[in-house]
């Protein structure tokens, strides 16, 4: 992972939850991560994981990841090259499950400004986010240290693995 991620925008609204992002139908059949993620965020753009590029960004509203916690739904957005979901909160454990498998989950108090479709430039050291697309900038949430480590080692697992520790 890298401290900037540059990607297009898919804009959601609030409440977006884990059933929407992964649908349980899907996460009890299907074990193959491969065959899942081909059905993230189906039920709101049919073809969605066909049509991501790998760093896209989705924006949404409040409480994103709400619902059940089903560690499914951050690990099939990261598998189809969602380089981090910026919303204006988080259901918790959709917060941690994304930042423990390693994709960047970013509180940006609102969202509103963001469209479909813009190109952001999000900087996680800096603490902002630039609309390269409308030329504003956004503050984020500063995410703390601990987990900017965990996010660079590419989930809880691997930073584990690498230093034979947790990071707190």
């Amino acid at each position: 992972m890298s401290a900037k991620i540059v990607g297009r925008v898919w804009k959601f609204g609030d409440d977006i939850n884990t059933d929407l992002i992964i649908a349980g139908k899907y996460k009890l059949s299907i074990t193959n991560i491969d065959e899942l993620a081909k059905h993230a965020m189906e039920a709101l753009i049919p073809n969605f994981a066909e049509r991501v590029k790998r760093g896209d960004i989705i924006v949404a509203g409040r409480n994103f990841g709400c619902g059940s916690s089903r560690e499914q739904a951050p690990l099939v957005l990261k598998h189809i090259g969602i380089g981090a979901v910026i919303a204006e909160s988080f259901a918790r454990i959709f917060y941690r499950n994304a930042i423990n498998i390693g994709l960047p989950a970013i509180e940006c108090r609102d969202t509103s400004r963001i469209l479909d479709g813009d190109i952001l430039e999000v900087n996680l050291l800096e603490g902002y986010v630039k609309n390269l697309t409308r030329n504003e900038i956004y503050s984020i949430k500063p995410i703390p240290p601990a987990l900017l480590e965990i996010l660079a080692s590419g989930g809880l697992v691997n930073y584990v693995k690498k230093y034979g520790r947790l990071p707190w």
